[in-house]
């Protein structure tokens, strides 16, 4: 399979994130090995409360999503590859991303999963404003 026709489901949205959509965009019959992973807002950041966030993302982010995606499907033997972010305001517990990459064998979905959350986080121009408790705030990941 080539990195193109492994490349499944690829966007970023507003509205909130489906784990069940994102596991379904990955279903085949050759596939032993299905690797979710789920990034959830958490109520603290470097020992500091957070209250929620807003995730902003470049014109070109989802374009760059999609190479992202591609270039783990090329380095990986990998079936399917998808991944959602999502953008806008998020509460505690909000679901920012899911990624997921299906394979012949769970290694290598575990492998590739890895790949394509770090290679996303690195290079997808997706850039994220904490509002702490304390009433300060950070922005995380702009250039």
């Amino acid at each position: 399979m080539t990195s193109d026709t492994a490349v499944r489901l690829v966007e970023i949205r507003e509205t909130a994130l489906d784990v069940a959509e994102v596991l379904d965009s990955l279903d085949e019959a050759a596939d032993g090995g299905v690797n979710l992973f789920v990034g959830r807002v958490r109520d603290h950041d470097g020992g500091r409360g957070v209250d929620g966030l807003d995730y902003s993302a470049h014109p070109s982010a989802l374009d760059r999503l999609r190479e992202v995606c591609a270039l783990v499907a090329g380095r990986h033997d990998v079936h399917g590859v998808s991944a959602v972010h999502r953008i806008g305001h998020l509460d505690i517990g909000d679901i920012a991303v899911i990624i997921g990459t299906a394979s012949a064998h769970r290694g290598v979905a575990f492998e590739a999963s890895r790949d394509l959350i770090d290679t996303l986080k690195d290079q997808v121009p997706i850039w994220k404003h904490q509002v702490f408790t304390d009433g300060s705030d950070e922005w995380v990941g702009t250039p």
